[in-house]
Formats: structure tokens, sequence, C-alpha cells
């Protein structure tokens, strides 16, 4: 550790999609472990020229399923499903990957499609149909359900939250989500609570909040903070340590968010095209995106960092635990520019 910085080891890139010369880093991504193997699938970016240069946002459609040997990246199988897909809302149980919504098509955007491993292959099947879309939502498996919602379901933000039975093929409403539409939030399940963080919509919010699975109930607990500071994790990677800590990487400043959002939809003409050429153009660490590896711990309802990350902070990454490894996978590294790598942190 140097001046407070966490070393991540930087274990390479992946390789390029089907039918491109090289991968240039996606966001938004399915992700989830399989027999101890990593799964990384879909996402989005700029593949032929940056926003400024008039590039046109591409959706994937590669799954990649990846292992780690002797601490190398293996690549063991990259497939393409028969849609794109991106910023979904991934969910595990303990032998399949549960991924909702996201697909710019619209026969697939309200879809649950099922991943898992059939002979050691990738394989999967869309088992479900929601009365919804959904991009950039929550999503948590427990017992045989899939808890979801606080996102963008249909055309706008919401505050609803559902359960859907994978068995009977039932969609409950449940209570409503206490706090502001949103959408881009962070959640985690321990036990028979979920907790949600952050989010945004024209503000990036920094407030907590608890469900309890047994009332069907919310409640508001610590916010999103360090040392009296707020922070945002709009758009960060979270994942679960262990039954009462997640770890949560990454994350949209709050203030540039905010100033970005009024800016972009209310600027016009050679004011707005400076704005742009400004705010696409800076480097990443003008964006003082979030590098705390901040850590929640349920039962003391209180936040700690562990340091900072060691590499541009992400935003959209993929955040995945494999035993005693933590891989922070692609992700945006500043507004419309990804990095293709992955770093590991080992525990």
């Amino acid at each position: 550790m140097l001046n407070n910085y966490i070393e991540w080891e930087n274990l390479g890139s992946f390789p390029a999609q089907k039918g491109y010369s090289e991968n240039k880093g996606t966001a938004g991504h399915l992700q989830g472990i399989l027999d101890g193997k990593l799964v990384v699938g879909g996402g989005a970016n700029f593949p032929e020229a940056s926003i400024l240069e008039g590039g046109q946002k591409v959706t994937h459609r590669d799954l990649y399923l990846i292992s780690e040997e002797n601490g190398n990246l293996e690549f063991l199988q990259q497939i393409q499903l028969d849609y794109p897909i991106a910023y979904g809302s991934s969910t595990s149980s303990e032998d399949a990957i549960y991924y909702l919504g996201g697909s710019p098509e619209e026969e697939h955007n309200s879809s649950i499609t099922k991943i898992y491993l059939e002979n050691g292959k990738l394989a999967y099947e869309e088992i479900a149909k929601l009365p919804m879309s959904i991009e950039n939502a929550i999503a948590e498996y427990v017992d045989g359900q899939i808890y979801f919602g606080i996102g963008k379901l249909g055309e706008d933000n919401s505050r609803d939250f559902y359960r859907y039975d994978l068995e009977k093929g039932n969609l409950e409403s449940l209570e409503r989500f206490p706090g502001e539409a949103r959408n881009q939030c962070i959640s985690c399940c321990f036990e028979n609570k979920i907790v949600v963080f952050g989010g945004g919509s024209n503000v990036a919010y920094t407030d907590g909040y608890l469900y309890s699975i047994e009332e069907n109930s919310w409640e508001e607990i610590s916010e999103v903070q360090l040392n009296g500071e707020s922070i945002s994790l709009l758009g960060a990677g979270v994942v679960k340590l262990n039954e009462e800590e997640l770890l949560a990487i990454g994350g949209f400043n709050k203030d540039l968010w905010k100033e970005a959002v009024h800016k972009l939809s209310t600027l016009t003409g050679d004011e707005k095209q400076e704005y742009r050429r400004q705010y696409f153009g800076q480097e990443p660490e003008k964006c003082k995106w979030n590098k705390e590896m901040l850590v929640y711990n349920v039962n003391e309802n209180k936040w700690r960092s562990l340091g900072k990350i060691s590499f541009d902070a992400p935003c959209g990454n993929a955040l995945l635990k494999s035993e005693n490894k933590i891989y922070s996978i692609m992700g945006e590294i500043k507004p419309g520019k990804r990095t293709p790598y992955v770093h590991r942190l080992t525990l």
C-alpha cells in the first residue's frame, strides 16, 4: 500500500468481440460466477469512434467464460447470444445467473434469461417475459425468488419493486421504494434483508435503504459517507464480501453528474458544443470518480474504506468475487470512454 492506495494487479484485456479486431472495453455487463468461473457478457461501447468524433454506441452479444490459472486469465469459451445486451440486471443462484431485461431489442428488453453450464459449456435460455422493460435496475435472488426494480422500468425511472417466483412464474408487486425514483443503484442481499444505495436521476443520490423480505417494508439507513463526506456510488461495482459486508468501488462524482445533466439539457449552440468538448475530452482523473474501496457493514450500519484502488475509477464495471479474489472487469473510466482491462485484488 502506497499513500493509502491498494495495489490491484492488471491481468490484461478481454479478447475482441466477434467481428471486431480489438476489444475497447464495455460497460453495463451481464455478470456472475458459475462453478468458480467468471461469466461476463454483453455491454456497450463506442468501437469505431469517440462520442466527440460522432461515434455510435454499439451493444454487444458476446458472452465469455473465464478462469484464472497461475495468475493468468484463461478465456475458456466465447459465444454469442442471439441478441445484444447491456444495462440489464444480473443476479445469481448456486448454479445459474439470471439476467433481467437489458436489450435494445424490444423483443428481449423484458426477458428473464437464465445462463448456466451444460457439460462445462455456456448455455442460456429465455425463461420468462415480464410486463415491463428493464434497464439499470437492481435484482437479487433469494430462495427461488428474484426481487427487482428501482430503475428504469418501461419509459421512466421507477420506485416500483417486485418479486418474481421462478418456479411458479408469478409476479408480485411489493412495497414501493421510499426514496426518489432513480436508476443505477447498487444493492446486496444479506439473508432476509436487501440494502440499496445511491443511484441517480437529475442528481446523484447518496442515501441508503434496507428492505425486509419478512416484513415487506423499507427503512432508511446510513447514507454513503466517509469522514463526513457524502459519496456517490452511481454506476459503481458492488460485491458481497461475507455475510455482513459488501464492497463497492467506482461511482460517478455527484457534483459533476449534477452539472453535466443540467448543462447538457439546457445549453444550446456553441456553448453546448464547447461544454461537450470539455466534458467528454477531459482526462479520467479530472472526473473525480470514487476511488475509495468502500465497505458497508449491515449489522453496524456503517461505512469504512480499505484504501483507494490503484487504477482509474470505473462505472458500469463488473465486480466479481471468486474465493479470496476480487475482479474489477472493464467499465467506463470517464464519460464515453471504456477500458478493456481486468484488475484483480487478492484478499
